[in-house]
């Protein structure tokens, strides 16, 4: 299997079949978010990679190379590196569009100060962005959406089995044409809420204009925080049915990839 013989026969043969499967979950989980969180324990991504390839190995016929150190099975495993990387950054291709509406939101709130550890990037994020992130991965769980996800996991060693994983041309610019949808996502977030703070910059602004006496920076921005989350709120079913349809394509997303 690997060119080094142990003396365990089928086990072994077995073992590192187990293991070149694990290749391709384990970039999935790197690179998807979620999963791919820098508080989610490494040993953890290992444990859910064996317990998906130990299924995938009972339910689809997954040959490993011969040798698994030999030119063409390293060459093997890049191509499953490839596949599980470009699956997982599709998902999290749809999982940015939240984090950039609440970098506009935030903006106009004046509230872009205010920020957090984004446990995902392991980076500085709006505040809004956590919001925005949490109420999404309630939505993309309730909805079983990761069990679909895996699934379509499972199929994708159908349709690239190891060996045959060259995506080619047509896919990788299919995986760069999902970042226009992901912006239209984003602005479609936004929208509501930046109209509304629109509005109160406008009438602030007038105001300031019509008493000079007040002040446009200590009016305007409780003005505008205040109407940011009075926008939230009354946008909260809008914002809802936005991330449930955000699921919804993350999901057909990785379906065009594989061809499904």
């Amino acid at each position: 299997m690997i060119g080094i013989d142990f003396g365990y026969g089928a086990l072994e043969a077995e073992f590192w079949r187990l293991v070149f499967v694990m290749t391709r979950i384990g970039a999935v989980l790197v690179a998807a978010p979620l999963f791919g969180a820098v508080t989610v324990p490494a040993q953890a991504r290992v444990m859910v990679a064996g317990a998906v390839a130990v299924m995938i190995c009972a339910w689809t016929p997954v040959a490993a190379p011969a040798a698994l150190l030999s030119a063409p099975g390293i060459m093997a495993v890049l191509g499953e590196v490839l596949v599980g990387l470009t699956l997982g950054f599709v998902l999290q291709l749809s999982f940015a569009a939240p984090v950039i509406a609440a970098e506009v939101i935030g903006g106009g709130m004046g509230m872009n100060m205010a920020v957090a550890v984004d446990p995902v990037a392991g980076a500085q994020s709006p505040a809004l962005g956590q919001y925005f992130m949490v109420v999404l991965t309630i939505v993309f769980l309730a909805l079983g959406a990761h069990l679909q996800w895996f699934a379509l996991l499972t199929r994708s060693y159908e349709v690239f089995p190891p060996g045959q994983t060259w995506l080619g041309p047509e896919r990788f610019a299919l995986v760069a044409s999902f970042a226009s949808r992901m912006l239209l996502t984003a602005v479609g977030i936004a929208l509501p809420v930046t109209l509304v703070l629109l509005v109160v910059q406008l009438v602030t602004g007038v105001l300031s204009r019509s008493a000079p006496a007040l002040n446009l920076f200590s009016l305007g921005m409780p003005a505008g925080v205040l109407g940011g989350i009075a926008a939230l709120m009354i946008a909260a079913p809008v914002l809802t049915d936005m991330v449930s349809r955000l699921s919804a394509e993350a999901l057909e997303q990785v379906a065009e990839v594989l061809g499904l």
